[in-house]
């Protein structure tokens, strides 16, 4: 007698909700393990329980959470396009015969052109900004050179913007290096909770 299918659809229930996820979550964390160890691939999963407790698995060969994501970050656009439409095709093959509500067209890259052009536009628009800037400010080695007041003013307005966006951005550096150490103390953190519970 083979297994039931189950259909996949939303638990009403929040007992049973919590008690399903506990136990796939178990599943999915022993097969990123396997697929971890047996392929060596780099695996980082993040799950949120329904009571709202955040999980996160990093694989032993891994080089951190932070490694990873900084791989994906340095993918460009063109390249993380290119896999969110490959991980849509996997989704709309899986789904197929599927009857869950999900529905894997609603994540349709039709917009990645759009998308695109809209990135293109914008970026041409900062150029042309930037040469009438650079007009505008020609001058700024040389002062004496300003003849008209409204030139002056762009000048300091200039200057104030300039020191301003200094020290946001240093307050940004400032930020993101606690982020990054407060980020290495969870990884830390939930790494041993994860090896303590796993050795139970």
């Amino acid at each position: 007698m083979g297994r039931k299918k189950l259909k996949i659809q939303r638990l009403e229930d929040l007992k049973a909700r919590q008690a399903k996820y506990s136990k796939r979550k178990i599943g999915i964390l022993k097969k990123a393990k396997e697929l971890n160890i047996l392929c060596e691939v780099d695996v980082a999963l993040l799950f949120s329980s329904p009571s709202g407790r955040p999980t996160l698995f990093v694989g032993k060969n891994s080089k951190g959470l932070s490694s990873i994501l900084k791989r994906l970050s340095n993918l460009s656009f063109e390249e993380r396009e290119e896999r969110r439409a490959y991980t849509i095709e996997m989704l709309k093959k899986i789904y197929e015969n599927s009857e869950s509500e999900f529905d894997p067209l609603s994540l349709s890259h039709d917009t990645n052109a759009d998308t695109f052009k809209l990135y293109k536009d914008e970026l041409q628009e900062l150029k042309h900004i930037l040469v009438e800037k650079s007009k505008i400010l020609r001058d700024w080695r040389n002062p004496n050179n300003v003849e008209d007041i409204n030139q002056i003013k762009m000048m300091e307005d200039h200057l104030i913007a300039s020191l301003d966006g200094l020290r946001s951005r240093k307050n940004q550096f400032t930020i993101e290096q606690q982020i990054k150490e407060r980020e290495s103390e969870v990884e830390l953190s939930i790494s041993m909770k994860l090896f303590m519970h796993f050795q139970l």
